[in-house]
């Protein structure tokens, strides 16, 4: 099996410094919505707030661009979170019954977010014989004790336990017990009955002495911790939350029944049986409990009171809702997702004598939604950071680096207009604590994602916080029953309760036809492509104003009336008719139909030519949208490719044709091996003769490749267009160039059109009468048909050619068009280059037969040297189905490095890959959260920033285990943040750089220039789509295991993330 090939020993030490300096591997950053939150915190004094995770992530935000993350070494639930007001620490409650507290520590002149020290919850046997202390069973609720660092915790067997917070040990003879307490209450009132958990725990502002316990049978005791008694009690329902309003004179409590209580805690008799107020907001039928309530003081007299839950069982009890009284107004914030937690944001200060809320901010299952309470109508603010990705479920992706500053103006604009901002809008955002040192980025790039409910979403990627600028939507298009439902539901909808609709995620999709499959973006013209799943092809062009107008729509049958095939898929979507009012943004221009109407699998677009091309499983066309007509329709389907008739959306399966199919297969193998066993066994032997002779330390070996299986021809689903890619090469012949079209599809095939573009009339946009003609030139099948993945034609010199509009306007170096060019298949297996005209094969890299993995994503990516700022090389990166990264050089196709990137058995993780140009990359941890990581050592995006801490002059900074590796201070694979080395007078560090770096000068750069158009997912445009073969490279993989985890280089641990002052 194996035989030995021999190399030349060693490798080029100049060589392994430059790739040194041209790669390294990092993840850098977590965009988007932490999935399943389970806890809250804010920081009143230093303005941050963290988010734990049912994963065990612990998420610290401040001001946009202010990030923490860490990550618990057992994956356990956050239940609670508790901040050290002004010291940056927290204290974190797990499921398990673990305390831990974070801090933002120096270590080795660095300083990160770090676990400090952890507490670990004695185990439930009944009671210490020694001391005869009740055992610490599961901890219901934490209380932060002002003085002396102290935390209260509170018990489901009835006691509270206090802990010194520093050392995170239980302090002796302080354990207040259930039986003390009820020393206390009334002999009517401890008749046999236990008192039950602690459901609350709450201190006063002014009195640290003082704690107000909540139990759940309802008895509420202001305990003074000095004088070990009771000062008051109050009698009531089953409780459920407690609030002490900050002078001390008002308790307001919840219950089970949907009710809240306003007790005096000042005037008359102890207990009190009877409250001041007691009310079911929205009774009088049966409510669901109100799970935690808030009393925020206003000057004015006019209070606020905030509560979740209560609502009506009948009618309403499915509602996630948070309801706002304040005086007579009352409104109910009725949310799409579970209500995790919610706090306001309002002055701590003692000596301040109100609350005066500024803003409310809730934190939903999917989302987190900030109103602000101080301006009329407590309007929502537009969050910089934490928007949910997943509103609606993410269906494709895709990159645009170096937008210009026009596009990018007129894109935020629009934006503005879809949302506009209230009066206080640009200073209204609460969470404000930390500083944003990284500088302004010298470069803007653009995240685009496709939705299932046909929007597609602009989103700011130039820096660490991922900003919404615009939402694009195509579903106003089409008739669709959304606007009946609608009707209906507005019908139904009574004045009481006072509903209002806040938040924008939005799991449901109207249509599944309306999803959005592939966008494609020319950010010279301002013009865009989105494909459907029902087919659908829209032009799109930039408007700053609005518009009311009629779409063109054409139809184009890619099965050219090729007989015995019929469609049992979906149905197209049919358009409105007659002119439509569009807003400012994007707006269609033209509406091209695939017949049948299969989604759309690659698209791409030339501007510059007026040209747009999209493929789908059965075959691919070519569309003229200045004259609006079509050019070319290609069917691409195997006379077995019965499959791809059934659509994504069929049930109709042929069982018995894919059991006798892997069958064949099975039984195909199994003749061949035998054939080949005999012969195999005398290999072995060679091999071994050869291995003992030559010896490891005398030579580099390498084993065998892999024998690759050629894929069969009536393989299903072998006409789904893959790839497509426009290029002015050579392919007549040597002599002369011109624009040509290339198309992959599944079976390997390679098909390239000539086409004859008219020159289209000096200032303006409208082409000739003439109409563009396209002729078969070539057409590859690769060996052993394996999909291609990306095509791209490099010029004389090896390089990429430049976008369209970039060398007509001088915006990158023109192309070498002197020397012969060449074409690069990339296809599941392999990467090959072929020579043009003659398509000759130049050279190659067997990725299967080498490796064993099969490439699902292919960029090609500028990677610039950290040494020398005039250097960069670009370079083929490849994303495999096992999550690894390789970079390969071009146009040689040798290997530079590769990375463990993304679990193998992430099958979305991968399937969702998209790369930038500058050797960056996206892909989804969940479905609201995207990773960004770094290829290149120059270009990283990471936090830079500073958050000035307080710490008591007697506290002491412990931290008794030893520093973790960075693997350890993650959540989702993202490094925890580490701060940058400080000089003496406090500054950074020179030696850490800014997060984005400058780029060499263009004509520096010898692949592409920096300014080199959209992304790699519009150049070498990928199926973002999860395939059958991804389900087979999960279930039947075996081997490739744990080293997903391996490759941390050591410039993961870099001093260069946060500084603190």
């Amino acid at each position: 099996m194996m035989k030995f090939r021999f190399r030349r020993q060693g490798a080029d030490p100049q060589r392994e410094k430059l790739k040194q300096e041209l790669f390294a591997f990092h993840k850098t950053v977590e965009h988007g919505f932490p999935n399943q939150p389970s806890a809250l915190a804010f920081d009143p004094e230093l303005r941050i707030m963290a988010i734990g995770t049912r994963s065990g992530a612990v998420k610290i935000y401040g001001a946009p661009g202010v990030e923490f993350t860490g990550l618990h070494r057992d994956a356990a639930t956050v239940t609670q979170m508790h901040f050290l007001p002004g010291q940056g620490r927290v204290l974190t409650l797990l499921d398990d019954d673990s305390l831990h507290l974070w801090e933002i520590v120096h270590h080795d002149g660095c300083a990160h977010l770090e676990e400090a020290l952890h507490f670990q919850a004695p185990s439930r046997p009944g009671f210490d014989g020694a001391s005869g202390l009740p055992s610490l069973a599961h901890i219901t609720v934490v209380l932060l004790v002002a003085v002396g660092d102290m935390a209260a915790l509170g018990t489901e067997g009835g006691s509270i336990f206090f802990l010194d917070v520093p050392t995170l040990t239980l302090l002796e003879g302080q354990t207040l017990g259930p039986d003390e307490v009820l020393r206390s209450v009334p002999d009517d009132y401890r008749c046999g009955k236990a008192l039950g958990p602690v459901e609350s725990l709450q201190g006063h502002l002014r009195d640290p002495t003082k704690i107000l316990i909540g139990y759940s049978r309802g008895l509420l005791v202001i305990w003074n911790q000095a004088a070990r008694c009771a000062e008051r009690i109050f009698l009531g329902n089953q409780l459920e939350s407690v609030c002490w309003e900050r002078s001390g004179h008002t308790v307001v409590s919840s219950h089970s029944d949907g009710s809240y209580a306003i007790w005096a805690a000042d005037t008359g008799d102890s207990p009190t049986v009877q409250p001041t107020v007691a009310t079911t907001p929205y009774g009088p039928f049966p409510c669901k409990a109100i799970n935690k309530v808030l009393w925020r003081s206003c000057a004015s007299g006019e209070h606020f009171v905030i509560f979740s839950g209560g609502m009506p069982r009948a009618s309403y009890g499915d509602r996630h809702c948070v309801s706002v009284l304040q005086a007579e107004t009352l409104v109910t914030l009725d949310f799409t997702s579970r209500v995790i937690d919610f706090f306001t944001v309002h002055s701590t200060r003692p000596e301040d004598e109100f609350d005066e809320p500024q803003a409310l901010a809730v934190l939903l299952e999917e989302e987190l939604v900030v109103l602000d309470l101080q301006t009329p109508g407590w309007p929502a603010v537009p969050a910089p950071y934490l928007a949910p990705l997943h509103s609606s479920a993410i269906t494709c992706s895709a990159h645009v680096a170096n937008v210009p500053a026009k596009l990018w103006a007129r894109i935020v604009s629009a934006g503005e207009q879809q949302s506009p901002q209230p009066a206080s809008g640009a200073s209204s955002w609460p969470i404000t604590g930390g500083r944003n040192l990284a500088q302004e980025p010298s470069q803007r790039g653009l995240l685009l994602t496709g939705h299932e409910d046909g929007t597609v979403r602009f989103w700011d990627a130039s820096g660490v916080a991922l900003r919404p600028l615009y939402k694009l939507s195509t579903a106003g298009l089409f008739q669709t029953d959304c606007e009946h439902a609608d009707s209906l539901a507005q019908a139904a909808e009574d004045d009481w309760p006072p509903f209002r609709k806040v938040g924008c995620f939005d799991p449901y999709s109207d249509d599944p036809r309306l999803g959005v499959q592939k966008v494609a973006l020319c950010k010279y013209t301002a013009q865009m492509v989105v494909a459907g799943t029902a087919g659908q092809v829209l032009v799109l062009e930039l408007s700053d104003t609005p518009a009311e107008q009629a779409v063109g729509v054409a139809s184009l049958d890619l099965l050219q009336d090729r007989e015995g095939f019929t469609w049992k898929g979906h149905e197209r979507l049919s358009p409105r008719l007659g002119p439509l009012p569009w807003p400012a943004g994007f707006q269609p221009r033209a509406l091209i139909q695939c017949l049948p109407p299969a989604a759309v699998t690659a698209v791409t677009l030339h501007a510059e030519w007026g040209l747009v091309a999209f493929g789908t499983s059965h075959g691919f066309g070519l569309f003229d949208y200045l004259r609006r007509s079509p050019v070319l329709a290609r069917c691409t389907l195997h006379p077995s490719d019965s499959l791809a008739m059934e659509g994504p959306l069929s049930r109709v399966k042929s069982l018995k044709k894919s059991l006798r199919q892997s069958f064949r297969r099975i039984r195909k193998s199994r003749a061949s091996g035998k054939k080949r066993m005999v012969t195999g066994s005398k290999l072995q032997e060679a091999n071994a003769q050869l291995a003992e002779q030559a010896g490891p330390q005398d030579v580099e070996v390498t084993p065998v490749q892999r024998r690759i299986e050629p894929r069969s021809a009536d393989d299903s689903l072998s006409g789904v267009v893959r790839c497509l890619y426009f290029a002015d090469t050579f392919l007549r012949d040597a002599a002369h160039h011109g624009p040509t079209m290339w198309a992959g599809t599944n079976s390997g095939s390679v098909f390239a059109y000539a086409l004859e573009v008219p020159a289209a009339v000096a200032g303006g946009e409208k082409r000739p009468e003439r109409a563009v003609e396209a002729v078969l030139g070539k057409e590859v099948q690769l060996m052993h048909r394996a999909p291609v993945v990306a095509i791209a034609v490099l010029d004389g010199r090896g390089r990429p050619l430049p976008e369209p509009y970039e060398a007509s306007r001088d915006l990158a170096q023109a192309p070498d068009m002197q020397g012969g060019h060449a074409v690069l298949i990339a296809s599941e297996e392999q990467f090959k280059v072929f020579t043009l005209p003659k398509v000759s094969a130049k050279t190659k890299f067997k990725l299967t037969a080498h490796e064993g993995c099969r490439v699902r994503k292919v960029a090609l990516a500028t990677f610039a040297s950290v040494a020398c700022e005039d250097y960069a090389e670009t370079c083929l990166a490849c994303l495999t189905n096992l999550g690894d990264v390789h970079v390969f050089s071009v146009p040689g196709l040798r290997p530079q490095v590769h990375y463990a990137c993304i679990r193998k058995e992430d099958i979305s993780g991968i399937a969702s890959c998209v790369f930038t140009r500058h050797g960056q990359g996206f892909y989804l941890i969940s479905p609201s959260e995207f990773e960004r990581f770094s290829l290149s050592a120059r270009n990283i995006t990471e936090p830079l920033c500073s958050l000035d801490v307080r710490w008591p002059r007697d506290a002491t900074r412990v931290s008794h285990r030893s520093r973790e590796s960075p693997k350890l201070s993650q959540a989702n694979g993202t490094p925890g943040i580490i701060l940058a080395p400080q000089s003496r007078d406090g500054s950074p560090d020179p030696i850490c750089k800014e997060a984005d770096t400058l780029e060499p000068p263009e004509a520096m750069l010898s692949p592409m220039s920096i300014d080199s158009a959209t992304s790699a997912d519009t150049t070498l445009d990928t199926t973002g789509d999860m395939t059958v073969e991804d389900v087979k490279d999960f279930l039947g993989s075996s081997e490739e295991s744990e080293k997903n985890l391996r490759n941390l280089s050591e410039e993961e641990a870099r001093a260069c993330a946060i500084l603190i002052k």
